[in-house]
C-alpha cells in the first residue's frame, strides 16, 4: 500500500500489512515530518486537505520546525497547532 520510495519513512512499521488509510494520523504525520517533495505529492493525492490540516492542528509529535512550516503552508494560526502550544 505504501509506494517503494516512501517505505524508508515507515522504518518502524510492518509494511507487509500496513494500510496508510487505516491509520491516517500516523501516516500523514510521518510524511509531514520526514517526507520530501515526492512524499508530499503522494500525501496530497492520497489524503484530503481537511485530513492533512487536522493532523497539523492536532499532532503533538511534529517537531516545532515542522509544525511552524505546515501551519504557514495551510494558513493556521500558531495557537491552533498542538505542537506549538506550550506544555502545561
Amino acid at each position: 500500500m505504501i509506494p517503494q520510495y516512501l517505505q524508508i519513512l515507515f522504518w518502524d512499521t510492518n509494511l507487509e500489512n500496513f494500510d496508510p488509510l487505516a491509520f491516517p494520523t500516523y501516516s500523514i504525520g510521518r510524511i509531514l515530518e520526514y517526507g520530501n517533495e515526492d512524499a508530499i505529492a503522494w500525501l496530497r493525492g492520497t489524503f484530503s486537505r481537511t485530513q492533512i490540516v487536522e493532523v497539523v492542528r492536532t499532532e503533538r509529535r511534529l517537531t516545532r520546525r515542522s509544525a511552524i512550516f505546515w501551519a504557514l503552508v495551510y494558513g493556521l494560526p500558531p495557537d491552533q497547532v498542538a505542537a506549538l502550544k506550550l506544555a502545561s
